[in-house]
């Protein structure tokens, strides 16, 4: 599990996270391997719930505006398997975001508990966590061996460049 940067009692607030516009959103959650196996087994959900790239399958929100993350309790903004979520919903705002044939750890900005807190001793402390996480040889290892989560994510900011999981060690 990796440490949060955000509050949970902030983030359940906020109501913007687990949203999506569109159905086939590169904001989907994408799982690793594991994540897939342990949803299916664990959770119960069927291989249907996931897409062909190894996403989350979005479900319309009822009120037809736009669509959820399906683990979502949207009565009480809360996650259903928020002890056992994805990597990326760990993550997030913050991205693995491959440009230009790098590696990059970026950072979505409409999270605003982030965007008030980037120029903080907080913020590059746990920049530096992250960093050290994601360029340990386990992180990186299981990065190669899941290169489906490191995305094309546009709009988001730059904060640092990781180790590519395909460099020699």
């Amino acid at each position: 599990m990796i440490k949060q940067l955000v509050p949970s009692d902030v983030c359940l607030k906020c109501q913007g996270c687990c949203r999506f516009k569109d159905a086939d959103s590169v904001w989907s959650p994408c799982l690793l391997d594991e994540e897939i196996l342990d949803l299916i087994d664990k959770e119960g959900i069927p291989a249907a719930a996931l897409s062909i790239n190894r996403r989350l399958q979005l479900v319309p929100n009822s009120k037809g505006e736009d669509f959820l993350c399906p683990f979502l309790n949207i009565e009480e903004n809360k996650c259903k398997i928020y002890s056992t979520r994805p990597l990326e919903c760990q993550l997030y705002p913050f991205l693995i975001t491959l440009r230009d044939k790098k590696v990059l750890l970026t950072v979505d900005l409409n999270c605003p508990y982030v965007k008030e807190k980037l120029n903080t001793p907080e913020f590059k402390a746990y920049l530096g966590y992250l960093t050290d996480y994601f360029n340990s040889p386990t992180q990186l290892e299981l990065l190669k061996d899941n290169p489906q989560i490191i995305q094309a994510y546009d709009d988001v900011l730059d904060v640092v460049e990781l180790q590519s999981p395909d460099a020699p060690k």
